[in-house]
């Protein structure tokens, strides 16, 4: 029976804790009066007048740069947002999980600093998937379509207060796309009426273009057009590895892979370093002009509307 009171006490405690903590943001975020709206406006209002006290750092990632530093990138003309989607799931035995991320900190730092007014989220680093599945391969990290939805929702709405006008939506793994495509949709029609507009845009990931590309520099990789996983029978291709290189060699393990002799993927030796490093840097060139280019038109387009 003590012991019985004793977890009542406890129980009776941790639920005065949890409703005091709902009570106090009620108050300070849903439940303000008329005065304590007001004296929040008036202390934001003073705040965002500031002035910065050091020089702003030379970054195109939110994350890397101060409040301050955000504020007066908006208010000198970076009005454009990125939200990059990558994941982290198998790969085969060679490529490290988060392969979608290390490309798109390498794409993603080019095609803002090539769009000139852009600043980049944190990067989406899961995609949608079964987290229930009874076969999710180890290393594989998902959310549920409605979670990752949410996240973009969230995140996208954020950017939105904070002063962008435009927020786009690119993603580098296959999954990402139509959720992208619906929040976007989703995103424009309930700020209808709001100056800021939601846009995904698919070019980015045109992975059909870039094996193209390799095939027309001399590089015969035996690709099913159908099949992403390639001769190997593996999640790797000769330009993923590519740009991973360019991030960080060890991302493909390819001292290892040279060791055991298996530097190879589809057919396509990725030796000499230096060969694959130069496609690498043609293949991002390629990459963000595609990207740039649609980004551009798409909000002209919707601007001319």
């Amino acid at each position: 029976m003590d012991q019985v009171k004793s977890l009542s006490i406890v129980a009776l405690f941790v639920s005065v804790a949890i409703f005091s903590a709902e009570y106090s943001y009620g108050l300070t975020i849903i439940q303000r009066s008329p005065v304590q709206q007001a004296e929040a406006a008036a202390r934001y209002k003073s705040e965002m007048k500031k002035p910065r006290p050091i020089p702003a750092l030379d970054s195109v990632w939110m994350e890397e740069l101060t409040w301050m530093e955000v504020r007066d990138a908006i208010r000198d003309g970076k009005t454009t947002a990125l939200i990059l989607t990558g994941g982290v799931e198998s790969n085969g035995p060679y490529l490290a999980t988060g392969k979608h991320n290390y490309v798109l900190r390498l794409t993603g730092e080019s095609i803002a600093r090539s769009l000139g007014n852009a600043l980049i989220a944190p990067i989406v680093t899961l995609e949608p998937g079964r987290p229930d599945s009874p076969f999710v391969p180890p290393g594989s990290v998902f959310l549920s379509k409605e979670t990752y939805k949410a996240v973009l929702k969230d995140m996208a709405t954020s950017l939105k207060s904070m002063g962008f006008i435009n927020v786009v939506f690119i993603g580098d793994s296959g999954g990402n796309q139509r959720p992208m495509r619906e929040v976007s949709k989703m995103l424009n029609v309930e700020y209808e009426t709001d100056q800021a507009r939601f846009y995904f845009v698919p070019e980015y990931y045109d992975y059909p273009a870039i094996r193209r590309f390799v095939k027309s520099r001399g590089i015969p990789e035996e690709m099913d057009p159908n099949e992403s996983r390639g001769s190997d029978g593996i999640h790797e291709e000769y330009g993923i590895d590519a740009l991973m290189m360019l991030v960080d060699p060890t991302t493909i393990r390819l001292e290892q892979r040279i060791e055991a002799d298996l530097a190879t993927i589809n057919g396509i030796s990725l030796l000499p370093m230096d060969q694959t490093l130069a496609i690498g840097k043609e293949i991002l060139e390629i990459r963000v002009k595609t990207t740039v280019d649609a980004i551009q038109k798409v909000i002209a387009s919707a601007k001319s509307e």
